[in-house]
């Protein structure tokens, strides 16, 4: 090889390197100095509360059943020290929701389901952060839920958005679930095409708890616990109206809000509305290591962090099995604190504690910080 194809190939190598870097680069020190940015605080952050149905640990769990958004995260750890675990993990929720006023402690069906005000105020009792999702409904409300759909968390197969929140009111979460269940079991006519499920026409009598308004979260929390806010679209290749109603609402909750939060998305979209409205506002980027053969490129590319040059982030939610990937070093190394998605046990947490500041869990119960 000549001289000069050596220094072409040193050179197109020192410029995918410099490439690299400003891609993945997050907000600089002096940002965050000139716009008093908070850190986030060294809390263990409860995902989606701390919940006695949506954690089971039972085998490998689909990624469809379990609505997550990478097939790694959704593998159980099915050992019987995790089990234990998820066990203690339950019972402690339990516990958590009775002593905040919710349910009773000789229920046999779920307490406090993910995403549920009650499985907020077991979070804050036990003194934990917590992570949850907002999305918006049909008539416009900001709710807090995870999937797009109901099918997992009350076995109806209907899009949040196409639900308004006087009606998902009236469908409880995990209906005549046990505790500890994964997922609900499908109503009567889901499985049709279209499906034959309707909205009941008062609400279940007995307890029961539903996908909540995020403002009434924010209520039951009450500055109590750090939050971490992640702002869902069903599709985080594209903006509309609805995402920027989406944007607008929530922020608008979360500044008359007093109480610590951050926010992240998997939208670089969202997490650029942040850093274009309100630099203020401490912000984080999801991703994780997405296969280029199976995911597709934009998903791959973001896996590797490279639309963080449009949200400069303060930090990285990672999943959790790709603290040690390049990207994740490089952005720890030029400030950006990461942040692991979701720890379901202890072996997994022994796992990825060397890569991640913080971490969210479920399934088990961690060590007080």
């Amino acid at each position: 090889m000549s001289s000069k194809l050596w220094r072409n190939v040193a050179l197109a190598g020192v410029a995918a390197a410099g490439a690299a870097v400003w891609a993945v680069a997050p907000r600089t020190f002096n940002d965050k100095r000139r716009n008093f940015v908070p850190s986030i605080p060294e809390v263990w952050y409860a995902h989606r509360g701390l919940h006695d149905a949506g954690s089971g640990l039972v085998g490998y769990i689909d990624i469809a059943d379990y609505g997550g958004d990478n097939p790694v995260s959704a593998q159980a750890d099915t050992t019987e020290r995790s089990i234990a675990e998820n066990d203690d993990y339950v019972s402690l929720a339990r516990r958590m929701a009775v002593k905040a006023g919710y349910g009773s402690a000789d229920m046999t069906g779920p307490i406090a389901p993910e995403n549920s005000l009650a499985a907020f105020a077991a979070a804050c009792e036990a003194g934990y952060g917590i992570e949850l999702d907002v999305q918006l409904t049909l008539d416009g409300q900001v709710v807090v839920v995870h999937d797009a759909d109901l099918l997992r968390v009350a076995g109806d197969p209907r899009r949040i958005e196409d639900l308004t929140y006087d009606e998902l009111a009236r469908i409880p979460l995990f209906p005549n679930g046990e505790s500890g269940d994964l997922k609900a079991e499908p109503l009567p006519g889901a499985d049709a095409n279209p499906p034959l499920v309707v909205t009941p026409s008062a609400a279940p009598k007995g307890y029961y708890q539903h996908v909540p308004l995020f403002s009434d979260v924010l209520d039951v929390v009450a500055g109590r616990a750090p939050l971490i806010v992640e702002y869902k679209f069903s599709n985080n290749r594209a903006w509309d109206e609805r995402s920027e109603e989406l944007m607008e609402k929530g922020h608008a909750l979360l500044e008359a809000y007093d109480g610590p939060y951050v926010i992240e998305s998997f939208h670089p979209g969202a997490v650029n509305w942040y850093k274009e409205h309100h630099p203020e506002v401490c912000r984080g980027q999801l991703s994780w290591p997405a296969k280029l053969s199976k995911n597709g490129a934009a998903e791959w590319a973001a896996g590797l962090l490279a639309f963080d040059w449009l949200s400069r982030p303060d930090f990285v939610a990672y999943d959790w099995t790709g603290g040690a990937s390049p990207q994740v070093k490089l952005a720890r190394s030029m400030g950006a604190m990461p942040v692991s998605w979701t720890v379901r046990s202890s072996d997994e947490l022994a796992q990825c504690a060397p890569y991640f500041d913080r971490h969210i869990f479920e399934a088990f119960v961690p060590d007080a910080v």
